[in-house]
């Protein structure tokens, strides 16, 4: 029998149309764009189709809205019986690859207390099923097989019919099934006995819809099964390529999140409201990393649209290593105002800079020499005989000195100016000629004049004198002290009578002249012999004139000396040693000082001591800086205000996350300067929740990073306090830390380039030492390397400054110390110097050479501090040179004072820079005992024994100062190590201590 109907259900199905025609169809449709429906009833043109039983449940109702548009509904309502059990089944749902799917249920349902005489079985609620299935064409599903969804309810139920009131209520529910793999599902409805009426049902999937951020385009992508986000990498788009791979996230309820990486415009185009567009004629774009098309650059053009290079104008090039944005350049003119001076068989050129320099700064120049003989004045090449110091290609410097030359000949030099872009151009190179002739020699001829005491010596000046003869110089010793001691003579006239000497003691007399164009060569040895009595005629007339010069040079040499000891003990310098020195006031001769040493020198004044002033015990040169440290301020903030640019957030455009620091993340990012181009910064943020000590100290790091301007320093570009989060912004140093960088890079680097990593090091905390400013954790991880390789010094937080006494340490209380790092006497007492830095940067060298390992590797701290207590210093690493472990050892010396300035350090480094040679040995390769005492010390040349005492570097000071046999060192001196540029403590104790051994040991030498 069939379940009996309620008379008043046509009522409810009118009741529904009214409520539908109450709420505008188009406004159901209007669905948002991250929602796909799969189904939609208020939307079919035609039956549903769906399958209910059993026959006498659910029914299908369709009828047109007030727009005539088809309108189809579900209702049931057999309340009259019990044991209610109908069932509504949808056809095949495909969920097009989502695992996620949600079912939107528009309702109504009727209170069962409204419906009179309606036993007590009647439901207020109906359940939801699904069945999943990869069969799209089911026609019969068991109950036990459907998985149930949820039992739905109504928020709201009618009671009676009365439109007017408006009483009647459209529930509306939604829920969800996920973790879906088949190709589709069933969705059913079960009805257990209440009166109900589907108005709609919408089946539909989220999505994040197609969009394009930071030139990079994102597709349609659906939602994952469960909360977990959908990695999305994105295309970029037209003109544009991968700065760093764009991806974001779609999120579960349809959302794109956490936008990383970007396009960036190609070369030749610039971004345009999320669009690339081409360069306009005039301006250029040569790489992807600019930000916009820029005005070409002076003497190039670029004719067309899209332009990645401007080309140069006609007589103007482009070098291959200048950068594009680089201007257009020529060759330089010849160099102006040549100048000689020829010293014996030695000649020095000087010349002043091209007055066109074509518009670089690198300028170099290259001599060529040519020997001219003849009246005629026919010239050759002069070969490889004559020496170039520095060098005779490539000269950075306005001067040459040239040796090795024949006496009394003619040289022609030529000085080519050049640049880099001189072998671009066809045109003739521009170049200036010079001609010289070098001195010739004088002939000694002894006069009938002698005595106990004293010799007269007569000469004939050169035939063909290098200029005018300005006078001449007489040098002598006594024959059997090999020239440990000499004594210097000078006179205008032709003739001499030296005095003062022993009688009967064999002397040895040279002379030579020195004209306008320089001191000629000496002529050869005369050897004279005093008398045994005296013989010497009283009263020459030539007497009185010498004995006035002798007392007016003697008072000069006196105010000089004791000039020289007051300067050098202000200067904290040990003065030179000055042995023998002679000031024979009433002898009528021209003595004037005798040194130990093998030949002439004339001291020569450095420049800059002229420029020297003091201030407060210390010597500071003009325009000089020293660090003012933000703990002196009363009001912290001023600091930041003095020191820090204050940048607006709004300019700063943060892009990822590259680290975290002690006070929050560490971002990249850009920073737009107005008038300017967008640079890459590093952007350090302070995290929430910060106290105002927190603050203090956050931004104590930037007062302090913006005193420093230095190359080497990594800079400061601002501050943001004004606002939340407070940030430090500095320049972005694109390959991180050093430590890291060469462990990436294991092997991959020339020694050169290497020592070029420490050289910037090393100029970096010159720089921050000359302004008083002790660094206390420098090692490799504090340094960050640019994508140039430019090694600039970071991490301040541990800083201090040092007081006006230069020997005063700053003394800290409790802290960290890194000990791998820290000099001995920074671990013991906690007194931190410019010293106690320069160890930290022998670590940093080997750090650098050793690509990163770890100092000490596994040693404990406590095993490191003994070990260095007892004399340990780490060996050299592989493939190391000598010079560059020597120089390890010298920044470990356990004495302050023993240790290398950085000032020395980088003029060590640029010496081993410009002469890649002495890089060639290696630390391993050194087979020669350092103990001059030991039987294996056993050389025959200076050069050999420079390099067993691993001092391989002062070969060339040696030789160009005339030690070229190991006799010739015997007798050397601290202040002839000065003159000659061994200015380092503890290389000077070396040296001064083998050459005592050798004196000693002097079967050792083989000559």
């Amino acid at each position: 029998m069939a379940p009996q109907r309620v008379p008043w259900i046509y009522m409810f199905l009118a009741l529904v149309l009214l409520l539908h025609a109450l709420s505008p169809s188009g406004a159901l449709r209007n669905y948002p764009e991250n929602e796909v429906t799969l189904l939609d009833s208020m939307s079919a043109l035609a039956d549903l189709g769906w399958t209910a039983y059993p026959n006498e449940g659910w029914e299908e109702i369709s009828v047109m809205d007030e727009r005539n548009t088809p309108m189809r509904t579900y209702q049931v309502c057999n309340v009259m019986e019990a044991n209610q059990n109908n069932w509504l089944r949808t056809r095949h749902i495909s969920r097009e690859g989502a695992q996620r799917i949600y079912i939107e249920i528009k309702f109504t349902l009727r209170d069962c207390n409204s419906l009179p005489g309606v036993p007590g079985t009647c439901k207020e609620t109906f359940n939801m099923y699904y069945y999943e299935s990869n069969n799209v064409n089911l026609w019969f599903i068991k109950e036990s097989q459907y998985v149930k969804i949820d039992t739905i309810a109504a928020d709201e139920s009618f009671t009676q019919v009365d439109v007017g009131d408006r009483v009647m209520k459209l529930n509306t529910e939604v829920r969800d099934i996920s973790n879906l793999s088949k190709k589709g599902f069933y969705l059913a409805f079960q009805d257990l006995g209440a009166c109900i009426a589907l108005v709609s049902v919408r089946v539909f999937y989220k999505k994040c819809p197609l969009t394009v951020l930071n030139l990079a385009q994102f597709p349609d992508t659906i939602t994952g099964g469960d909360t977990a986000l959908v990695e999305v990498h994105g295309m970029c788009v037209n003109a544009s390529e991968e700065f760093e791979p764009p991806k974001m996230y779609c999120s579960a309820d349809g959302g794109w999140l956490v936008p990383i990486g970007r396009c960036v415009c190609k070369p030749g185009f610039e971004e345009n409201k999320d669009v690339c567009q081409p360069c306009r004629p005039g301006t250029y774009k040569a790489s992807a990393t600019d930000a916009f098309c820029t005005k070409c650059p002076p003497h190039s053009s670029s004719p067309q649209e899209q332009a990645d290079e401007c080309i140069c104008e006609k007589g103007f090039y482009r070098a291959e290593s200048d950068p594009r944005s680089m201007a257009c350049t020529r060759p330089p003119s010849a160099p102006e105002n040549p100048i000689s001076t020829a010293n014996e068989t030695c000649v020095t050129l000087e010349w002043s800079s091209p007055r066109d320099t074509g518009g670089r700064g690198d300028i170099t120049y290259s001599i060529q020499c040519k020997k001219c003989f003849g009246e005629a004045k026919k010239c050759t090449p002069c070969g490889s005989s004559v020496h170039f110091v520095p060098r005779q290609f490539g000269l950075s410097s306005n001067t040459v000195l040239i040796t090795e030359l024949q006496p009394d000949s003619t040289y022609s030099f030529i000085i080519e100016s050049q640049n880099g872009v001189s072998d671009l151009s066809p045109i003739p190179r521009g170049t200036v000629v010079i001609n010289v002739t070098t001195s010739q020699t004088v002939s000694v001829v002894l006069k009938e004049r002698r005595s106990k005491d004293s010799v007269t010596l007569a000469w004939q000046g050169p035939e063909r004198p290098n200029g005018a003869i300005v006078e001449y110089e007489v040098i002598y010793y006594e024959k059997n002290q090999r020239e440990q001691n000499y004594t210097v003579l000078k006179t205008r006239s032709n003739m001499m009578t030296v005095d003062g000497l022993k009688p009967g003691t064999t002397y040895v007399f040279r002379v030579r002249a020195r004209t306008d164009g320089g001191y000629g060569s000496y002529g050869g040895e005369i050897e004279l012999e005093t008398s045994h009595e005296d013989v010497l005629a009283i009263g020459d007339p030539n007497q009185s004139t010498i004995l006035v010069v002798s007392i007016t040079g003697g008072i000069v040499v006196f105010v000089f000396l004791v000039t020289c000891f007051v300067v050098s003990s202000s200067l904290g310098v040990r003065p030179p040693s000055i042995v023998d020195v002679s000031l024979p006031l009433l002898a009528p001769s021209l003595h004037l000082i005798a040194f130990r040493h093998c030949g002439y020198i004339k001291a020569k004044q450095d420049p800059d001591e002229e420029k020297m002033q003091f201030q407060h015990g210390r010597v500071k040169l003009p325009g000089s800086r020293t660090y003012i440290h933000p703990h002196t301020y009363e009001d912290p903030n001023q600091a930041v205000r003095d020191f820090a640019k204050e940048i607006d957030a709004s300019n700063i455009r943060i892009e990822r996350v590259i680290g975290g620091g002690e006070f929050g993340e560490v971002c990249s990012g850009r920073l737009r300067v107005q008038g300017k181009r967008e640079i890459y910064v590093a952007i350090k943020s302070l995290k929430a929740g910060y106290s105002d000590k927190q603050r203090r100290d956050f931004l104590s790091e930037a007062s302090i990073m913006g005193q420093f301007d230095h190359p080497n320093i990594i800079r400061l570009e601002g501050v943001v306090t004004k606002c939340k989060p407070v940030m430090i912004i500095t320049e972005f140093m694109e390959n991180g830390s050093l430590d890291t960088f060469l462990k990436k890079h294991d092997g991959q680097f020339t020694i050169i380039q290497l020592v070029g990593m420490l050289r910037g090091i090393a100029s970096g905390m010159k720089y921050l030492s000359d302004m008083s400013y002790v660094h206390r954790d420098l090692a490799a991880r504090n340094i960050l390397v640019n994508s140039n390789l430019v090694c600039k010094v970071s991490d301040f937080g541990l800083s201090r400054v040092l007081e006006d006494d230069p020997e005063a340490a700053y003394t800290t209380r409790g802290g960290k110390i890194p000990i791998r790092w820290t000099a001995p006497e920074a671990i013991a007492y906690r007194k931190f110097t410019s010293a106690s830095d320069v160890w930290s940067y022998g670590i940093v060298m080997w750090e650098v050479v050793s690509y990163g390992e770890r100092p000490y590797w596994e040693m404990s701290n406590q095993d490191v501090i003994k070990a260095i207590d007892e004399g340990y210093r780490l060996p050299a690493p592989m493939d190391c040179p000598v010079v560059l472990h020597q120089l390890m050892l010298d920044c470990w010396e356990k004495s302050r004072s023993d240790r290398p300035k950085f000032g020395q350090i980088v003029t060590i480094l640029d010496k081993l820079i410009r002469n890649p040679a002495s890089l060639r040995e290696l630390a391993k390769s050194l087979v020669c005992s350092e103990d001059p005492s030991s039987p294996e010390f056993s050389v025959s040349t200076v050069d050999e024994w420079l390099d067993a005492i691993k001092m391989g570097q002062y070969k060339e000071n040696f030789s160009s100062s005339g030690y070229v046999s190991l006799d010739s060192i015997l007798y050397i001196s601290v202040s002839e190590l000065v003159k000659m540029g061994v200015t380092l403590a503890g290389h000077q104790k070396k040296i001064l201590s083998s050459v005592q051994s050798l004196q000693t040991q002097g079967t050792h030498i083989q000559v």
